[in-house]
């Protein structure tokens, strides 16, 4: 049984004259959904093939989690205010409020697609059910997200919350168990029509042209270091760009490096970012784990609102790999792009958080689990570099973190190239290099058809705590080539693959992993729906 609000009042008083830490958020409050349908909630009824019937349950279940996430917001923002406090405490505060607004809001919009026949496809991804499948994904994870931030404050906040926080997250995953039944039952249905370098669905026709103009000529602001443009800085133009936006809202950020942290709050949506090149146009942060942030805090990009696009560009933390846990990129965006952008780091490099995302002919570099994160994500044509880690140390690729069986998250990299950085080639043997290792209990990552070279270990992939998920994990490899693609050496675990069936593969492509046909044409990136080019 839940307690009173004065129950809550009275231990949260004691328990701030006996701790020694206290909380300033800046006034910070999470701005919870009502149960209602919102007239702007990304919502679509139920075209054919993707037909899901929701039962009384599963309705009362969406009801029951958001009154449970009011209940830990309430507890958590009576105390958040309080006074200033040290830099780790605050910021995982910070998180969890702003967490368990992104679960609202995906719950909010679950509930709502549920009871809709007619909705708009506005915002969505155009597939009924995998958008469902897709926000209760994400809503499982935020709160697992919310407890690795406060693990490393004392105790204390963790505490207080971690029992509301475990009804959260049981109450999604049972809802979760019914969508994924229906994703089993519709998933001989799933499109998947191949586009050879054209573009995914979720690109609009709009969006196409955008990613192919010139950026003054397109864009809506201009930011520009000498003053040539409507902002001096990235934040600022952000800041200023329309809330709720249903049309494409351009950012031209001039060539430069820019000394700023950035966030796009989730009212942000259908923001582009253009630069004038990667190496060119420079998004530059340092905020690290060492410094007193959580690692979701330490991103130097962060991304929530819903379709953002960020074409030719780069973002960096440049902490170096001594303060570990420093994030280059974070991305919460759903049906979001990223076009010939560079991310580097060391460990942590690129936070692909929750929903779908598509990277093409991007470069990423870093050293341990330096693409991480709960996203259902696909990477092409991109250029993968793992970088000299510290002594000890050894490289990750990838630490997906799926942790339910019925989640639809992933990463899948196709067409991808798997080389020694610049200041690790030559010098392999000083870090050994993986494929990846599994972070959560269901990791799934999968490498296909693509160049694997020398750096990567004749194993493959890595351990994370003996034996821990080496049976649930999901690993596989599918006609990969170079030095490092073979198979001969590679772990024996139950959960790895070495696929041969081009059917079991293409569940990994753009059309039926991340659903991209029906989204990604919208946005105008070029990409490959299947297994062939």
């Amino acid at each position: 049984m839940a307690s009173s609000p004065s129950a809550n009042g009275v231990l949260i008083f004691f328990l701030l004259l006996s701790a020694p830490v206290c909380l300033s958020l800046n006034n910070t409050t999470a701005s919870l959904q009502s149960h209602c349908p919102r007239s702007k909630t990304p919502r679509r009824g139920s075209p054919a093939g993707s037909s899901f019937v929701p039962s009384t349950s599963f309705l009362s279940t969406l009801h029951s989690t958001l009154d449970e996430i009011k209940k830990v917001v309430s507890l958590v923002s009576t105390f958040s205010s309080s006074l200033d406090c040290n830099l780790r405490v605050s910021s995982a505060v910070s998180d969890c409020i702003e967490l368990l607004d992104l679960s609202s809001d995906e719950l909010t919009w679950t509930l709502s697609d549920s009871q809709s026949n007619n909705a708009s496809t506005e915002g969505t991804g155009g597939n009924h059910l995998s958008d469902l499948h897709t926000w209760m994904s994400a809503a499982l994870g935020n709160q697992d997200t919310c407890k690795d931030g406060l693990g490393g404050t004392g105790g204390f906040v963790e505490s207080l919350i971690a029992k509301g926080l475990d009804k959260v997250n049981s109450l999604v995953a049972d809802g979760l168990r019914e969508i994924a039944a229906a994703a089993v039952e519709n998933a001989g249905e799933k499109g998947g029509r191949r586009r050879l370098m054209g573009f995914p669905e979720w690109v609009s026709a709009g969006d196409r042209k955008l990613l192919q103009a010139q950026p003054a000529a397109v864009a809506n602001a201009v930011v520009a270091q000498d003053g040539s443009g409507n902002y001096t800085t990235v934040e600022a133009a952000v800041a200023a760009a329309p809330a709720e936006s249903p049309r494409r809202y351009v950012i031209y950020v001039k060539k430069g490096v820019y000394k700023e942290n950035v966030e796009v709050k989730k009212k942000k949506w259908n923001l582009m970012l253009v630069g004038d090149g990667m190496g060119q146009t420079v998004i530059s942060g340092s905020r690290s784990y060492v410094d007193g942030w959580t690692t979701y805090r330490s991103a130097t990009f962060a991304v929530a609102g819903k379709g953002f696009i960020a074409r030719e560009l780069t973002i960096e933390n440049t902490a170096g790999p001594q303060k570990h846990q420093a994030v280059a990129l974070r991305s919460d965006s759903d049906l979001s792009v990223f076009y010939r952008c560079g991310f580097s780091g060391y460990q942590d490099t690129l936070y692909a958080h929750s929903l779908r995302q598509f990277y093409r002919e991007c470069r990423i570099a870093g050293t341990v689990d330096f693409i991480f994160g709960n996203a259902a994500a696909v990477f092409q044509n991109c250029q993968v570099f793992p970088r000299r880690a510290l002594p000890g140390q050894k490289n990750s690729v990838t630490a997906q973190g799926r942790k339910d069986p019925n989640q639809n998250t992933g990463f899948s990299l196709q067409f991808c190239n798997v080389s020694a950085d610049a200041d690790l080639h030559g010098s392999a043997n000083s870090t050994a290099t993986y494929l990846g290792r599994p972070w959560k209990a269901y990791s799934r990552a999968v490498f296909m058809q693509s160049y694997l070279g020398s750096v990567i270990r004749p194993e493959g992939w890595l351990e994370w705590d003996g034996t821990f998920a080496l049976s649930t994990l999901y690993y596989a490899e599918y006609m990969n080539y170079g030095p490092g693609s073979g198979l001969g050496g590679r772990v024996k675990w139950p959960g790895y693959h070495a696929l041969s069936d081009a059917t079991m593969a293409a569940n990994f492509t753009v059309a039926r992993f991340i659903d991209g046909n029906s989204w990604l044409p919208s946005t105008g990136v070029k990409y490959i729906a299947g297994l062939t080019v």
